[in-house]
């Protein structure tokens, strides 16, 4: 009997070799006279992606999304798009559309008026604007609204009604400025699917900016974090999350249990560190690192255990006084003050009511978790 194979699994194109990136930004600079926007940034985006930038306000997020569509020239560095360097093309010319946060929907002008008004000023036939517009509307699934003005829809329909507009100009890239910021909490989770499905059907590249981690999280194949006009890491969105590479990353994405310490001992995939912080030893995954090297250990709070007896180990345990408990529905998160007075996190699911919980407030506690959990991250 032949020996049994496993199917080769398909790579990524970012973890091919032989990939070809479909957007390449080189070394591009932003500076207004002192101030440096964006600072150096090198980036590879592949053909059908819906990469998103992430970051806090000011870190030169749309800036970079701006000088990719042309309406900022680089100081330095260029930006090519299917290998045609477009670093001084101006706007118009560009196989790139953009997507603003204000929709920018004119408001005297229908839902089919709209979306064909791009299409007019290219001169195309009456025939192909009407097909390409049905087409559009068919997409979203907004035929019926075709003769409605913008002041007659809902905030998520004159969203679907802007990418309509931007799709039907058959872009080779689109870019997305905050496009959901105007939604309400529960509008928003419903349109970063149906934005992700109609970027799947479509085939077209998105790049997303955004400072929301949760929807880069949800829509994102790769994302990648900025912070003043650099770029800390891109990853797809559960490594950006389980592995950071900085301290700011760990506590930029989601919320981290943070804890300084030293290195005392460097085992075979682990390491061990004294923090004064947690009060005891940190036996936690990692790579070689010297002994003595100052390091912080992250540990996310869904992934620290909390109860009122202490386990078997001494190594990944502190014991604090829960402070406070915020209850959020579907889980509660606990605050811990330990003896050094810093203050951690604990989150558990809600399975049971708070009132049935065996933990309550001022209640003395102990908090663990296991080494796999913990990212040591140099200083």
């Amino acid at each position: 009997m032949p020996p049994l194979t496993q199917p080769m699994r398909k790579l990524e194109p970012w973890q091919d070799p032989a990939a070809k990136p479909y957007i390449q930004i080189e070394n591009v600079s932003k500076n207004y006279g002192p101030t440096q926007a964006v600072r150096n940034v090198s980036l590879s985006i592949y053909k059908g992606e819906l990469f998103s930038l992430l970051g806090g306000s000011g870190c030169g997020k749309t800036t970079l999304l701006r000088l990719m569509a042309g309406f900022e020239k680089p100081t330095s560095g260029r930006i090519l798009i299917d290998g045609l360097d477009i670093t001084h093309w101006p706007a118009y010319q560009r196989p790139v559309n953009m997507m603003f946060q204000s929709y920018a929907l004119f408001p005297h002008m229908t839902v089919y008026q709209n979306i064909a008004f791009g299409l007019k000023q290219e001169k195309l036939s009456k025939a192909e604007i009407h097909e390409r517009v049905q087409g559009g509307l068919e997409l979203v699934q907004m035929l019926s609204y075709a003769n409605r003005k913008p002041h007659q829809l809902s905030g998520g329909q004159c969203q679907r009604v802007a990418l309509v507009r931007s799709l039907v100009k058959q872009p080779k890239l689109l870019l997305l400025d905050e496009p959901l910021a105007a939604l309400d909490k529960k509008l928003r989770e419903q349109t970063q699917f149906e934005l992700v499905n109609i970027q799947e059907r479509v085939g077209i590249t998105f790049i997303l900016v955004t400072h929301d981690q949760e929807e880069a999280m949800t829509m994102s194949t790769r994302m990648a974090v900025m912070e003043e006009g650099r770029i800390r890491q891109i990853g797809v969105p559960h490594d950006v999350y389980e592995f950071p590479t900085s301290r700011y990353v760990a506590e930029f994405i989601g919320s981290n249990n943070i804890f300084e310490g030293i290195v005392t001992e460097d085992e075979p995939n682990h390491v061990l560190v004294e923090s004064k912080e947690a009060n005891c030893f940190l036996y936690a995954t990692a790579g070689a690192m010297p002994i003595g090297s100052q390091v912080v250990v992250a540990i996310r709070p869904e992934k620290t255990m909390i109860s009122t007896t202490p386990p078997k180990s001494n190594r990944n345990c502190t014991k604090g006084v829960v402070r406070d408990i915020a209850y959020l529905g579907d889980m509660s998160i606990y605050y811990v003050q330990l003896e050094s007075g810093k203050v951690v996190q604990s989150a558990l699911p809600n399975l049971l009511r708070l009132s049935e919980r065996d933990i309550k407030w001022e209640d003395e506690v102990y908090l663990f978790w296991r080494a796999e959990n913990s990212v040591v991250l140099a200083t």
